[in-house]
């Protein structure tokens, strides 16, 4: 293949760990080149992440040439071609080229290929063709380059055909509009996505989950959730997910707090739905038990929480909850609710009031009623629960000493 352009030398590309499982390779005669997102990334001068390599050796190969070398290799999924080469703390996925065989699904039977273009051919986008040689030389088959330019998500080849390989692709096509895209999509990938969305219910949910989250973490979520939409695509898999632009609203405000994305707080801001309809939609994602029950309490909060309020209310709801996390969530979601423009040092000063979780511990406990001669019994739970409220309504400011006294005086 022709070299297409350079990338100029980059940290990650020069790292004394990347040279050693490039001179492994080369030791043994191996070709190898970086692939795929690590590219695509350096090319648009993004963060690289995950580095990963290709070759033509077998995995076999592969193996025998790290080990001779004294680096890790582990057999992450040597049937399909992929080692993993551990140096020091960092960690490559080494592949060896492939051809598909035979398609179903998530996995295809592969062959086993010395050319390049031919591994390139079975990638699902053209940026994620891309390869690129120690030195910086970049090989793009398929236009990645062009593509990336003009802001342009394009699968390689027939985007039916791509789909039809792994329907994850479907999906995998919006994340990477909300990531890379710019202007409209492109029109041959948009007829494919809508016409093979009745097969997204074969994907598991923890794939469509992992796809999904990704996309919400973009800058821009809303404009690609709401093309899916538009296309049909939801109404496939989560039929509930409309508010778009209550979602849009969320991303804005966090943007102007510098508030970091949050998958299960953005798919909440996004339902339609009640409680037992979000803990559908957590079963069909296969969620944690900790992010179904709170994406639940997002979408149905057991109490209204608004950044408004002043400090003791703030205080109060916070205390309710127990939860800081759960408070935050809800004082930018009630902020995204707002009937009209909300401040935003309102918002910033309701969400720090999260910080006064720790502080806020009742005193006073059912031990300390039994020291003071009160009968075991139900009664000490009840005259622990008029302290407590009395205590709230003092704003937490009573001590241990106080709350003895306040005790006492309720006993008579």
């Amino acid at each position: 293949m022709t070299v297409n352009a350079r990338i100029a030398p980059q940290p990650w590309m020069t790292a004394p760990e990347t040279r050693a499982v490039f001179d492994a390779l080369a030791a043994g005669g191996a070709d190898a080149r970086f692939v795929g997102g690590c590219v695509r990334d350096a090319w648009l001068g993004r963060k690289v992440k995950d580095i990963d390599i290709a070759t033509h050796a077998p995995p076999e190969r592969v193996m025998d040439l790290l080990k001779a070398a004294g680096i890790g290799a582990i057999p992450t999924g040597i049937e399909h071609g992929t080692i993993t080469a551990v140096v020091g703390k960092a960690h490559y996925e080494i592949t060896t080229l492939r051809r598909d065989v035979e398609t179903f699904g998530r996995h295809a039977r592969v062959e086993f290929t010395d050319d390049w273009r031919e591994d390139a051919a079975r990638r699902d986008l053209t940026m994620n063709a891309l390869s690129c040689t120690l030195d910086g030389c970049v090989y793009d088959p398929f236009g990645g380059l062009a593509d990336m330019a003009a802001g342009r998500v394009r699968f390689v080849g027939d985007p039916r055909q791509r789909i039809e390989e792994d329907v994850l692709r479907l999906l995998r096509f919006f994340r990477f509009h909300a990531h890379y895209g710019r202007g409209d999509p492109d029109a041959a990938a948009l007829a494919a996505c809508a016409e093979m969305a009745p097969r997204l219910p074969t994907l598991s949910g923890e794939r469509v989950r992992g796809e999904l989250s990704r996309l919400l973490a973009a800058p821009d979520p809303a404009s690609a959730w709401d093309l899916m939409i538009r296309l049909g695509v939801m109404a496939h898999l989560l039929p509930d997910a409309v508010r778009t632009a209550r979602l849009d609203g969320l991303v804005r405000l966090e943007h102007d707090l510098d508030e970091p994305p949050d998958a299960v707080r953005r798919f909440a801001t996004v339902l339609d739905t009640d409680r037992a309809g979000a803990l559908a939609v957590a079963q069909t994602l296969r969620l944690s038990n900790a992010d179904r029950d709170r994406l639940a309490a997002l979408t149905e909060p057991p109490m209204a929480v608004a950044p408004s309020d002043g400090p003791v209310k703030r205080r109060q709801a916070l205390y309710r909850l127990g939860d800081a996390g759960l408070y935050r969530d809800l004082v930018l979601l009630a902020a995204v609710d707002a009937p009209g423009p909300m401040a935003l040092d309102a918002v910033k000063a309701a969400l720090a009031t999260a910080e006064d979780l720790p502080s806020l511990v009742l005193p006073i406990a059912g031990r300390d009623l039994l020291a003071m001669g009160m009968p075991r019994g139900p009664a000490v739970g009840a005259l622990l629960k008029q302290v407590e409220a009395w205590w709230i309504a003092e704003d937490f400011r009573p001590g241990l000493e106080a709350c003895l006294a306040e005790a006492g005086r309720r006993l008579g």
